[in-house]
């Protein structure tokens, strides 16, 4: 059962959890469980897909349940009238807020795209990063007897394919867990000494305008289990209950 953080007749918003597609795919033929028709077999009704996150990312996800409602929330994402916001936890040591201004080479899928005749673009891309907290920890992954992390807010004006990912890593503090653009070592790492084996990207918040009633929504998805071990682990609890997260619940 997906967990679903808001729903009425016209939209519905689950919190997707970490390693499932959103819908049926060429990149992922093996696949035989997805959001769309989970969510569909669960509320008996078809869902229309707003928008994307990747299959390691978990977090808010916004389905429409009308193609006209789709039309317009789809309007609202195309003139950047969403707001999103991520979390994410990465290597090192981020200290001052910044805004990542950097255009990235359009990702041609070798699957999806293989018959693509045109050349990959360079495209406009900004994210906004906000360091929340840092750790330090006494085990050694690579060559240093430490591990240092960040705790950060990220929130991207723009929503290139794995934007945020890439982004990290061009300011060399890729996000754990990240198998394609992060640091294979400190994913091994943060495995063998935390336990926890997954991309440390969460979309926890998206705020909205209601495409029929046109009241502000304010959608929160809470972190799961892996997420919220790791946060234990490095003594975040009580930042998380700061940000609005069932940390001590959700932990036990």
């Amino acid at each position: 059962m997906l967990e679903i953080i808001y729903h009425d007749e016209y939209i519905i918003a689950i919190n997707k959890p970490a390693g499932m597609l959103v819908h049926r795919s060429w990149i992922d033929s093996q696949e035989t469980v997805f959001v769309m028709q989970t969510l569909r077999d669960q509320i008996g009704q078809y869902v229309y897909p707003i928008h994307r996150l990747d299959k390691p990312t978990s977090g808010v996800l916004l389905f429409a349940l009308s193609s006209e409602v789709a039309r317009l929330l789809s309007e609202q994402f195309e003139n950047h009238q969403i707001e999103k916001t991520y979390h994410a936890i990465v290597r090192g040591y981020v200290t001052e807020e910044q805004k990542i201004d950097y255009p990235l080479l359009e990702e041609l899928d070798k699957i999806a795209d293989k018959r693509a005749t045109r050349e990959p673009v360079l495209q406009e891309c900004v994210t906004h990063c906000k360091p929340i907290e840092t750790v330090e920890c006494a085990v050694a992954i690579g060559r240093y007897d430490t591990a240092r992390f960040s705790l950060l807010e990220l929130k991207p004006e723009t929503g290139r394919k794995h934007q945020l990912r890439r982004h990290m890593s061009h300011i060399r503090h890729p996000i754990i867990g990240d198998s394609k653009h992060g640091d294979l070592r400190q994913n091994r790492g943060v495995t063998e000494h935390f336990s926890v084996a997954r991309l440390m990207l969460h979309a926890s918040q998206l705020v909205l305008i209601h495409p029929i009633t046109t009241q502000k929504i304010t959608l929160i998805a809470n972190w799961d289990t892996q997420w919220l071990s790791l946060i234990e682990q490095f003594g975040w609890l009580d930042v998380a209950t700061k940000l609005g997260f069932d940390a001590v619940n959700q932990a036990s």
